[in-house]
């Protein structure tokens, strides 16, 4: 704003200080947020930037009027795969691997292009609310440094959904997290079964296109989140040390 910039917000309670600040913005109208650890907001926030992005695709000519319709149905049929995500078979599941992996030291989350975000906040989510050292990585970056600190103690939280682009590549990193003993927690999509035979769990999410994949993938990591800081007897809603406003710089 000082040098003339304008600032756009996306915040969800009307009269806050970033609604306050900024020239413009979007409230989310996602409900309260209960817990200093924000899971809605994050949803929300992707969503709005979906909405915002298809609208500058249209107006500058990167996307025609058939491709923000069937992006924009596609952000619609979301609120469904969510829904089925937190059924109680999918919880199940994330709360036996949540149990399998509640000692844990150190977490390692890796995500390519789109997913590289959603690896960073499922990282968050862990050290926020269950006190394990966690750390979200670019997969293609995996050689650079993290790869000299897996072994079979060191769960690595792959995101790999088929649709991705660079699917190949992230399998590839599966691999090479394998040959070194990780154990592997690959999050992938439905029908997708060549993950099955190779990784310690592999959970599915519904299928969706491939730039509104974070909206899906990050719910089982909030998932596993919770119900490792559950296991470990953390406070979930207010966590140790964390505020939901920060007031200084």
């Amino acid at each position: 704003q000082l040098n003339g910039c304008k600032s756009f917000g996306l915040v969800n309670v009307v009269g806050s200080s970033i609604a306050r600040a900024t020239d413009s913005g979007v409230y989310l109208h996602i409900g309260p947020e209960i817990g200093v650890a924000s899971t809605k907001a994050f949803t929300g926030q992707v969503a709005c930037l979906a909405m915002l992005a298809i609208d500058l695709a249209q107006r500058n000519g990167n996307m025609t009027t058939g491709q923000a319709r069937e992006m924009a149905h596609a952000l619609l049929e979301t609120p469904a795969l969510i829904e089925k995500m937190l059924s109680e078979e999918n919880c199940e599941k994330i709360k036996r691997i949540a149990a399998t992996y509640r000692y844990a030291h150190n977490f390692l989350y890796l995500g390519r292009g789109f997913n590289f975000p959603v690896a960073l906040e499922g990282a968050l989510k862990l050290k926020e609310i269950s006190y394990i050292h966690a750390e979200g990585y670019p997969a293609a970056e995996m050689k650079h440094g993290p790869i000299a600190l897996i072994d079979r103690m060191m769960p690595v939280i792959i995101i790999a959904p088929k649709n991705d682009a660079t699917y190949t590549k992230v399998a590839s990193a599966i691999e090479e997290v394998l040959a070194r003993e990780g154990c592997v927690i690959a999050v992938t999509t439905d029908g997708n079964d060549d993950l099955d035979e190779k990784c310690e769990f592999v959970i599915k999410v519904p299928d969706i296109t491939e730039e509104l994949n974070p909206l899906i993938t990050i719910i089982p990591l909030q998932l596993l989140s919770y119900y490792i800081a559950k296991f470990r007897g953390c406070e979930i809603d207010q966590p140790r040390n964390l505020a939901k406003s920060v007031t200084v710089e």
